[in-house]
Formats: C-alpha cells, sequence, structure tokens
C-alpha cells in the first residue's frame, strides 16, 4: 500500500454533547432561502422554486466561538441556522427512509460576504468564496436525536439585540424533504453535515460583535467576531 506524498490533513469534526466523542465531518452542504420570509427580504418568491443547494468546506465549521472577519469583504452578514448530522446515506433516499440516516442535530451561523455575492450574481459568476471562506460556519456541537427537529423556536442575537426569529415550522422545505430531494443528486454519506435555512433578519456584524445563535433544545452557540 504507497504511502501519502504528504501528510493528509486533519478531520474536520464537532464535538458530540454528553460523549467524549467526535462526529467526523465529511462534507457540508446548505440548502437557500429555505424560510418563506427570508426569501422574499432576499427578494424572490418563495412559492415559486425547490430547493437549492450550496456546499461549505468541512474546515470552515469552527469551534472555537470566534469568527475572523474575512479582509476581503466590508459586509459580511449572519444566517442561523440548524443543522443536520449524518450516522447514513445513499442516493435517490426516500422521504420515509431519510430521518433513519440522521444521528444528531446543532445550531451554526452560515457567514456570508454579502458584497462578494452580489458582484458575484451581477456578473453572473459562481459566489462560492462568498459563502465558503475560512471559518465561515461557526458550529456547536452535535446533539444526538431520536426523531428530526421540525418544530421550535430559533433566534439569533447580536450585542444582545435579537436579530433573526422564527420557528423551525416555518422551514419550505422539511429536514426529511431536504434529504431525500438532496440524495436525488448526491450521494450522501455518513459525516455529511447539512445546513437546512436561515429564517428572516440576516444583516451585518462588525469586528468585536458578540453573536449568540438559540434554538428550543438545544445548547446556545456564543461567536465572538475578530
Amino acid at each position: 500500500m504507497p504511502g501519502y506524498m504528504i501528510e493528509p490533513a486533519a478531520v474536520a469534526a464537532l464535538p458530540v454533547v454528553g460523549t467524549d466523542t467526535l462526529f467526523p465531518v465529511r462534507r457540508v452542504y446548505c440548502v437557500g432561502r429555505n424560510y418563506a420570509a427570508h426569501a422574499v427580504e432576499m427578494g424572490h418568491d418563495p412559492t415559486r422554486e425547490r430547493p437549492f443547494f450550496f456546499q461549505k468546506n468541512p474546515d470552515n465549521l469552527v469551534t472555537d466561538g470566534r469568527f475572523p472577519y474575512p479582509a476581503q469583504s466590508g459586509d459580511v452578514h449572519h444566517e442561523v441556522e440548524l443543522y443536520l448530522a449524518l450516522s447514513g446515506g445513499g442516493a435517490d433516499i426516500s422521504l420515509d427512509d431519510a430521518a433513519g440516516h440522521v444521528c444528531g442535530a446543532g445550531l451554526a451561523i452560515d457567514m456570508t460576504a454579502r458584497d462578494l455575492q452580489a458582484k458575484a450574481k451581477a456578473a453572473g459568476r459562481p459566489w462560492s468564496l462568498s459563502k465558503a471562506f475560512e471559518a465561515s460556519a461557526p458550529a456547536g456541537p452535535v446533539h444526538l436525536l431520536d426523531t428530526l427537529p421540525e418544530t421550535g423556536a430559533i433566534r439569533l442575537f447580536v450585542d444582545g439585540e435579537e436579530r433573526q426569529s422564527g420557528d423551525l415550522a416555518q422551514m419550505i422545505w422539511k429536514p426529511a424533504e431536504i434529504i431525500a430531494e438532496l440524495s436525488r443528486f448526491v450521494r450522501l454519506a455518513a459525516g455529511d453535515v447539512i445546513l437546512t435555512g436561515t429564517p428572516a433578519g440576516v444583516g451585518p456584524v462588525m469586528r468585536g460583535n458578540l453573536m449568540r445563535a438559540e434554538a428550543d433544545g438545544f445548547e446556545p452557540l456564543e461567536v465572538k467576531v475578530v
């Protein structure tokens, strides 16, 4: 068996609540505009589109409570989201089987370089770098679950001021539907993380701000913008 030419990169991982183990991250998928009010605030009609997906990199998930503001952007926005952690996968997963592939969930903040995204959209170019820049997904630990979370408040505060407030029940595409739809295009597998969308109220942060994400039944996530 040949060895590696260079040292392999470390495996990105998330802590698991109540255990001394880590959840190894394989891929990170995100579903866009999955709350109607957020779709409207971004200038879209939520009744007229199927879900669309984009990706972040596994090591964009950071758990040290710090978000380093990127030098290339002057307009970075917060987007609080529930993520799903998969313990199994496959292609063309049925809606009935989707829940059986989820072992846990947690909170993440999809940080978005809105100015870079707007420029890329205007030029008809991909906007990957506005979403998948370094440390662009501060995340909390995995909470092990027996059932998919589909209701419950989800909020984000900046320096104690509530910016985002919604309920998981407001998702246009529910967690099982997201998994089934995504698996039509990619083969999902254990270790995949899926961010499920954000409620309305996204907005900019500045260096020095303290973000706090909360959701019913989950450990709060506090992140300092540095």
